[in-house]
């Protein structure tokens, strides 16, 4: 196994220092309060859940805390962390009940209730990820073997897309060699080199351009796609709504099952719910480097505006390509980590 104080991703002067860890000096806090944010972006791209990225960062400075005398200073501090994230991800997904994962076998597109053919669908628990907690979208800037941009490799398809598959996180998002992907997974370095070829076919099915699409930093035409969306819901226009979508566009609601592709079947959904609701409310916020909403919900009974559910938005040439909409009981329980109040006051 590679010494895990040598080389990680972005390794630098910075985040090394002199000597070891004290015990009992604010050095320690203060070097791993640093990486926070990107050992959180590690674990979620890993677990593919916000809530088990909160807990393993925690995991990961508790175990560092506890092998602090280990660590002779001779490497980075931000690699030595990044290996006890990684392997504490490695051994919360051995422990992980399959029957929830079992969830991402390939589903179809309904449309009216009944199955019609199409891609395979995301899986289905799959969390969102707040754009405030990401670290700049620089990621530390990856290693020499990184093939993908960290703005590319943060959205919510491709996390999707790269769940168990944890060589071509390591290698291609995050920079590591195949030696030090070999020495942390176990295996050769030959065993690792063909997982990741398998690991790249595999994503080039779901991007048979190659790689995710590059979104540029958000820009007006977005940003008024973003606002003719939330006044779609507001004014519960669903011809409005249906504009805003492609061709081709397609609506998933983890954690259910069931998703629909195009615009017929998604009006076709969307007419036999939005009667249940006495109106809608929304507030923008991001996820995964994404425009997102939260909408707000009142019933026919109930005059109160309560959390309903987080749209996170797929963009693409003008229009919207995927909504992912999380919708009860994920949604609401997803609005605090997203900045978004529990209900919608009036100013």
């Amino acid at each position: 196994m590679p010494d895990p104080h040598d080389r990680r991703p972005g390794t630098s002067q910075a985040d090394t220092p002199a000597g070891p860890a004290d015990p009992g000096s604010t050095a320690f806090e203060q070097f791993t309060a640093t990486h926070r944010r990107e050992l959180k972006l590690h674990c979620y791209r890993m677990m593919g859940s916000l809530h088990e990225a909160d807990d393993l960062v925690q995991d990961t400075f508790l175990r560092a805390w506890r092998a602090r005398s280990e660590f002779d200073g001779r490497g980075s501090i931000r690699g030595w962390l990044y290996t006890i994230a990684t392997n504490s991800c490695l051994n919360a997904l051995k422990a992980r009940s399959r029957t929830r994962r079992i969830l991402q076998q390939p589903g179809r597109p309904a449309f009216h209730g009944r199955a019609t053919d199409g891609p395979a669908a995301e899986v289905t628990w799959l969390e969102p990820y707040p754009d405030a907690e990401l670290p700049g979208l620089t990621d530390g800037e990856p290693g020499p073997e990184a093939r993908y941009e960290t703005s590319e490799a943060v959205q919510l398809a491709f996390v999707a897309a790269i769940q168990d598959l944890p060589p071509l996180l390591l290698s291609d998002v995050l920079g590591w060699s195949a030696v030090e992907t070999a020495g942390l997974l176990g295996g050769s370095t030959a065993s690792i080199n063909s997982a990741l070829q398998q690991a790249r076919a595999t994503l080039a099915a779901r991007y048979p351009e190659g790689r995710p699409m590059q979104r540029s930093k958000p820009g007006r035409e977005e940003g008024l796609l973003l606002e003719r969306y939330m006044q779609a819901w507001q004014a519960a226009n669903l011809d409005s709504l249906i504009e805003l979508l492609r061709e081709d566009a397609t609506y998933r609601m983890p954690p259910w099952r069931e998703w629909y592709q195009g615009r017929a079947a998604i009006r076709g959904f969307l007419e036999t719910i939005w009667g249940n609701f006495a109106g809608f409310r929304t507030m923008a916020t991001g996820a995964n480097a994404q425009p997102a909403v939260g909408v707000y919900s009142r019933s026919h009974n109930d005059p109160a505006w309560r959390a309903h559910s987080l749209h996170v938005i797929e963009p693409a040439d003008g229009g919207i390509a995927a909504l992912t909409v999380y919708v009860p009981p994920l949604g609401p329980k997803l609005f605090p980590a997203f900045g978004l109040p529990p209900a919608w006051r009036h100013a």
